[in-house]
């Protein structure tokens, strides 16, 4: 009998104990609210949306710079606003990394935005949170769903230029099985990858990440390459690799399905774009997203949500910046 009890108050402790884990495993997203600034900043989402609708305005490709943003930030140790930070004489952080240098923007609409926020409730609303917001109000400015944003993430005290070079954030010339394993890695799955890879709908891409695919590949529309091609030159170098050209040359400054119909007629810039419609496991999804918008855009907010509750910094960890590109003191 007295064995018994033991055994079943040794139960009892280990499942009391691994509950515990559970919740504190998911703690951090737990504690995301989509009201966290209603009393605190009650402005906060009226502040952002009239900075980016003027920046958007001047300059449509800004919408999927800042949408990018949010994407390499969340993929590089969570999302808690380290892409923003800059480099100093002691500090290398990840915006020379090798998926970011030359690569993203739209660091001044982040800087004007905080700025205008901290005159409304200074020292209160994270960089992080920041980025979040405007990865949502950007795809909804140009045309697609919108979603309520989760908040209350923190903003880290460090970046990780190795973490940023390891190979989290998938190259242009990965292979679909490569693109599944690094979004499993984040606790993604195949069709939130496919989905988020929908953002390439909009914005733009420089030569050098396109020219083997336009030169090279095979599964590629010719007349779709030859078009490419007047605007990207087959020899490597300054100036050339620096030309730019729309993601989605149908709609590039809409957020729609085009891209997946892209990829049917085999007019992917990306060589990791048209691997999602190439003979393999996503070719059914990529071609469910052509025909139905509306099971893209439920999908596509399914995924950033879980995107955006990658690894946050809450309650007393982390700081909020007042300058998204430093570290406090």
């Amino acid at each position: 009998m007295a064995a018994s009890n033991f055994h079943s108050a040794s139960s009892f402790l280990f499942i009391a104990s691994f509950a515990v884990l559970v919740i504190f495993a998911g703690s951090s997203s737990a504690q995301l609210s989509k009201n966290f600034y209603s009393e605190s900043c009650p402005k906060v989402f009226s502040t952002v949306k009239s900075v980016l609708h003027s920046a958007i305005s001047k300059q449509p490709r800004q919408g999927a710079s800042l949408l990018r943003l949010h994407f390499h930030d969340c993929f590089v140790n969570g999302c808690d606003g380290s892409v923003l930070l800059d480099d100093t004489p002691t500090f290398t952080g990840e915006k020379t990394a090798a998926p970011n240098n030359g690569s993203i923007r739209g660091f001044e609409v982040v800087d004007e935005i905080k700025s205008e926020i901290e005159k409304e409730c200074p020292g209160v609303v994270s960089c992080a949170d920041i980025l979040a917001i405007v990865a949502r109000d950007s795809v909804k400015i140009l045309g697609g769903p919108e979603w309520d944003v989760k908040l209350g993430r923190r903003d880290s005290k460090t970046a990780s230029f190795s973490a940023a070079n390891s190979g989290v954030i998938p190259p242009p010339s990965s292979t679909l099985s490569k693109l599944i394993n690094r979004f499993q890695a984040k606790g993604l799955s195949t069709k939130d990858m496919v989905a988020l890879s929908g953002a390439h709908t909009i914005g733009q891409v420089r030569c050098t990440n396109f020219r083997d695919r336009i030169y090279n590949d095979t599964n590629i529309d010719r007349s779709f390459a030859k078009t490419r091609q007047n605007t990207c030159p087959r020899t490597s170098g300054l100036p050339g690799d620096n030309k730019i050209s729309p993601l989605d040359l149908k709609t590039p400054t809409a957020f729609d399905n085009y891209y997946y119909k892209n990829l049917i007629n085999q007019k992917g810039l990306l060589r990791s774009d048209q691997d999602l419609f190439n003979g393999g496991s996503t070719d059914s999804l990529v071609k469910k997203y052509s025909e139905d918008t509306k099971t893209f855009y439920f999908d596509f907010v399914e995924a950033i949500i879980k995107m955006g509750d990658l690894q946050p910094l809450t309650g007393l960890s982390g700081e909020i910046r007042k300058n998204c590109r430093k570290m406090n003191n």
